[in-house]
Formats: structure tokens, sequence, C-alpha cells
């Protein structure tokens, strides 16, 4: 006769759930890389069959569709429905680069990993877009400033994990002594400010990427104004 009582102990098969499994899946990449990732390993982790995940999830795709929700999950866009679009797009862009340098070795895999299953991002990118769209950017540039900028995000956040001598000729510095000493300013800046090379790329570049798309707004604006003028 039973008692009503479960058996103490732990269960022979390990309890698993969508986000156990997507969870699991960025940490073997942060440890594996993208290259190294694959179902089957992720299984292993987990002491568990592949066919078992199944039972969880779709397939690879909709487990790298959570693992983008998750890395991007501190990305805030919704300071496009309270800043200008300028001011949001940098404090987009920092969230977005910090969010991926945490986990810089999930970039090859995202970033060409279609969107679908992903719906948070989704979302994300919708705010953006109407943000853009709001602020008088025209309907078929919108889509294309958001891959340029991404792009420029997620080379920045690679950035912060390469050598900081990477740029150092070294031993050929004799052939490039003005490329050489340059390199050496940058540095005398970045210890003196005591922040990394890469955060100071980044932030110059972004500066001067939305300075050029402010610029960029106020000429189109202008034309639309005189076309409607004549």
């Amino acid at each position: 006769m039973s008692t009503g009582f479960r058996r103490s102990g732990r269960p022979t098969t390990p309890m698993l759930d969508r986000e156990i499994i997507v969870r699991s899946a960025l940490d073997l990449i942060d440890d594996v890389g993208a290259k190294g990732f694959s179902v089957n390993l992720l299984a292993q982790r987990l002491r568990v069959r592949p066919s078992s995940l199944y039972n969880h999830v779709k397939g690879k795709d909709d487990i790298l569709a959570g693992v983008r929700e998750l890395v991007a999950a501190p990305i805030d866009a919704g300071v496009f429905d309270n800043l200008p679009w300028d001011e949001a797009l940098m404090s987009w862009a920092r969230l977005y680069r910090a969010a991926f340098a945490a986990h810089p070795q999930t970039i090859p895999l995202l970033a060409t990993q279609p969107l679908p299953g992903a719906h948070s991002t989704v979302r994300m990118y919708e705010t953006v877009a109407s943000g853009l769209e709001r602020a008088g950017w025209p309907a078929d540039t919108v889509v294309p400033l958001i891959v340029g900028i991404e792009s420029f995000i997620l080379g920045s956040a690679l950035d912060l994990t390469a050598p900081p001598t990477m740029l150092d000729p070294g031993p050929d510095s004799p052939q490039a002594p003005r490329f050489t000493a340059l390199v050496h300013a940058r540095d005398e800046v970045s210890a003196a400010e005591g922040r990394p090379a890469a955060d100071l790329a980044f932030e110059f570049s972004l500066t001067a990427l939305v300075d050029g798309l402010r610029a960029r707004l106020a000429e189109q604006t202008a034309a639309s104004g005189d076309s409607r003028v004549r």
C-alpha cells in the first residue's frame, strides 16, 4: 500500500526545461566557442540523450534563438520612447556592445542566425525601428541604419577581446614609424584615462557615426522641405 510519500534522493534523470537548456547552451558556447558548440555536446553536458532535448526545444535554431534572447536581455531599447533618436541610439549601442562583450563567443553564431524565435529581440527591433522612423528617417533607410550600427557594435565587442598590443608593430616598427608613434600616443591616452584602448576607439567612432547620421538626416529633411515648397 502506498504511503503517498516520495522517495528521497536525486532523480536518475536530470530535470530539463527550455530555460535550463538555453542557459546551458550559453555556458557551453562561452566555454568552447561557436565552432565547438553542438547539440550533441550540449546533451552530454546536461547528461541526457540528444533526443531528450527535443521534448523542450524544436532544434538547434530554437536553442540559439533562446541564447540570443539571454544575451540581449540587458539591452534596453525603451530609450527610443523617451530620448531624442541620436541620444537613444548611442545609449542603445553602448548597452548592445556591453551585452555581447560579456559573451563574445556568441557573436559568430548569432550574427548569422535567423531572427525568428527570438521574440523579445524582435520586439527590441520594433522599438528601435519605430523610434528612428518617428524621428524622420525615411522608411528605406531605417533597416540599413540599424544593420550598419550593429556591424560596428559587434566588431567593437570583439575588439575588447583582442590583446592590447595587437596593433603594435613590434620588431617591424622601423617599417612604420609614424603608425608606431600613433599607436603609442593612443596607449598613452588610454593609460592616462585608465580606460581600455578599445573603449576609446568605440566612443570616438560612435560619436563620429552619430554625428554623420545627424547631419545626413538634417540634409534629407531640408531636401524634403525644399521639394515640398517647389
